[in-house]
Parts: C-alpha cells; sequence; structure tokens
C-alpha cells in the first residue's frame, strides 16, 4: 500500500517549473520603455535568460535575470530609439531551467516627437555647467530631427562660443530630465527661443 501512495504521488512533486512572459501592452512607440514580466511556477534559484529578436531572426546576447520571487517585472532601462530599433515586430525568448517561453511585441511609429536619451544626457552636462551653451544647441542640432527642433543656423567652430542660452531656460531642461515635461513641450520651448532669438547668437551679422 505504502509502495503504491508513494507511486500515485510522488511523480507531481518533481514536475519542471514553467515560465511565461507576460506584457500589460503589446505595441510601444519611439521614446517608449520596454516592461514586461516573468512570472514563474517555482523558484529554483536559477536565472532566466532572455533574447530579443527580430523579424530577420538577429537576436541578442542572452541576458541574465535574477529570479527571487513568482513574478519578476523586467523594466527597460532606456527607451526605443530610432536609428537603433527599426520599426517591426520583435520576439522576446525566455529560458528557465529546461523551461521556455516567447512572446512578442511590435514597434510602430508615432506623430508623438521623440528626442534621443543621448541629448538627455548631454543637457544634464550642461546644467552642470560642464559644457556651453553653443555646445549643448551642436547636440540638439546633431541628435534631434529638424523636424522636431529647427536651429536656423550651423553650429561650427567659429560660432560655438558665440551662443547665448538664458540662465532661466535651465529650469525647463531640469523638468525635462526628470521627465517633469514632454519631449513635445521641451522641443516646443526650443523652438520658441529660436524664432524669438532669445537663444542669440552673437556672430550673426559680423560677416562669419
Amino acid at each position: 500500500m505504502l509502495l503504491m501512495f508513494s507511486v500515485m504521488f510522488f511523480p507531481s512533486s518533481f514536475a519542471e517549473p514553467t515560465v511565461k512572459i507576460v506584457f500589460e501592452q503589446t505595441t510601444f512607440h519611439y521614446c517608449d520603455k520596454l516592461f514586461y514580466s516573468i512570472e514563474v511556477s517555482e523558484v529554483t534559484g536559477d536565472n532566466a535568460v532572455i533574447f530579443i529578436r527580430d523579424e530577420s531572426g538577429r537576436s541578442s546576447s542572452g541576458i541574465p535575470i535574477s529570479i527571487s520571487e513568482s513574478i519578476t517585472p523586467v523594466p527597460s532601462p532606456n527607451p526605443f530609439e530610432k536609428g537603433v530599433f527599426p520599426l517591426g515586430k520583435y520576439f522576446i525568448d525566455v529560458e528557465y531551467g529546461e523551461a521556455k517561453d516567447t512572446a512578442e511585441f511590435e514597434l510602430q511609429d508615432s506623430e508623438k516627437p521623440c528626442i534621443s536619451i543621448a541629448v538627455k544626457s548631454i543637457l544634464s552636462n550642461w546644467l552642470s555647467g560642464n559644457i556651453s551653451d553653443g555646445f549643448l544647441l551642436d547636440a540638439i542640432e546633431r541628435f534631434v530631427d529638424r523636424e522636431i527642433i529647427s536651429i536656423p543656423y550651423e553650429i561650427n567652430e567659429s560660432n560655438v562660443y558665440d551662443i547665448d542660452i538664458p540662465e532661466w531656460f535651465k529650469n525647463v531642461g531640469f523638468w525635462w530630465v526628470e521627465g517633469f515635461i514632454s519631449d513635445e513641450t521641451f522641443a516646443n520651448a526650443v523652438n520658441y527661443l529660436l524664432k524669438n532669438e532669445i537663444i542669440t547668437n552673437t556672430s550673426q551679422g559680423e560677416g562669419s
């Protein structure tokens, strides 16, 4: 009788753990951050390993994710950027021991202005006084689409130190870096200052 009991009930305790990728949304746009959760039926002490691949089959290297709870949120530290992530479908493959799962999401374009995260890093240096006004404007000219922020003159070696941005605009820059205002609001503010010549270029009109 004891042997029969063992045969009947022991196998279930050795069931392989399962893993599942769960999205709150499956459509993302540029400037959005990828977010999903990994759900496991059992915490084994192993890491989950994820791979992100595109429609062509190109895949990232394995990214280990520490699993200490049955549900592990996985937020991306950086947003999707044009020039880095083409539009289309993407797949996330996860391996957890012998268990595997795949889920897909789609990256779509949006009319919402999206400014590269690189500009936030440079603007933070400007806020700290590490770079000049002209170098900030040069970064905006290089990294931001002209349809989002239109600088009416070229920034070059001869005028990069002649650019003057009002000190009070640092408040706007801080609000944007901290996420209190959107890319669109920040872009509108910069365009307003440029259009109304509140951001000045003292080299203009001097024949340079």
